[in-house]
């Protein structure tokens, strides 16, 4: 077994073992030194096992946020305190670990590969889909460096079964300006409200409720912005074609009541003016420069 993969076991069963007897992180680090010495005699990697020991505690209520967006089917404590943990370790190197040390394809193929050793039957699937829709949030980073043999599903995308989904350019006028409510992901992008359209609902009337639960206002449905689609990835479903549409959608200036929409961290007001310098995704920032447009020839 490779050094680094051996260590990645080491931390994954000490974090089972935290997980399991609900033990606290220092000592986490207590039963560390106990598995390196038991499992890992004469391991010359111990700087690197404690680093990342040290990095999924110190980031692990951010990293379960983010396996609650990505398996939105499977509530964190009915995943299994195996793959609980795996994803953890994953996640962490996929999104907070370097690069440079830490490809993100190694960092979702040894989670696989500790799913498979550890887990049970379907874990190195589930595991994958989760690492794998992530990873796609995230733009896929160093793809283009990375060999295309091996595909997180082999469904092509145009044969992906259609999710539909709606949302908005929000704004609203005050005292002679103009502002956008914006929502914050766990990815770090500010993007726009969106949410699932029923089968059979309006699409307008879906993305206005849509919006009302998740950021607590009402809105009025102006105009069709645009379309874009992407391809996401279910842990259980495997692929996915989000269809989104957006309007343009006007509200009350008023306080913004963030939802419990698993993904989002913040929502705020911003003038015009001050969206500039944001981070928004690629796809995104089109829908956002043409509401722009559209409101400043109000």
């Amino acid at each position: 077994m490779a050094n680094r993969h051996l260590s990645r076991s080491i931390v994954m069963q000490t974090l089972f073992e935290c997980d399991f007897a609900l033990k606290n992180d220092a000592e986490a680090l207590i039963i560390f030194k106990r598995n390196v010495e038991e499992f890992a005699p004469g391991v010359s990697d111990i700087s690197f096992m404690e680093d990342l020991l040290r990095g999924v505690l110190s980031k692990k209520k951010d990293l379960d946020i983010i396996i609650i967006k990505a398996a939105p089917d499977w509530p964190l404590e009915k995943i299994s305190v195996v793959d609980r943990n795996i994803l953890r370790i994953g996640l962490y190197e996929l999104l907070f670990a370097s690069r440079d040390q830490v490809p993100p394809k190694v960092a979702i193929n040894e989670a696989i590969e500790l799913a498979k050793t550890f887990g049970g039957e379907t874990s190195g699937r589930f595991v994958n889909g989760v690492l794998g829709a992530v990873y796609k949030e995230i733009g896929e980073p160093g793809k283009e460096e990375q060999s295309k043999k091996k595909k997180f599903s082999d469904v092509p995308d145009d044969k992906a079964p259609i999710e539909h989904l709606g949302g908005a350019i929000v704004y609203a006028k005050e005292k002679g300006d103009v502002y956008l409510a914006l929502v914050h992901d766990i990815f770090g992008h500010w993007t726009l409200s969106k949410g699932h359209i029923t089968d059979g609902e309006d699409v307008a009337e879906g993305t206005a409720r849509e919006i009302e639960e998740e950021l607590g206002l009402g809105v009025e449905i102006k105009e069709k912005i645009g379309e874009n689609a992407y391809i996401a990835h279910d842990p259980e479903k495997g692929k996915i074609k989000k269809q989104v549409t957006y309007f343009l959608a006007q509200s009350a200036f008023k306080e913004i009541k963030l939802g419990k929409s698993g993904g989002l961290d913040d929502a705020r007001w911003f003038k015009l003016a001050d969206i500039l310098d944001l981070n928004f995704y690629n796809d995104i920032l089109p829908i956002v420069t043409k509401a722009v447009n559209i409101l400043l020839k109000k």
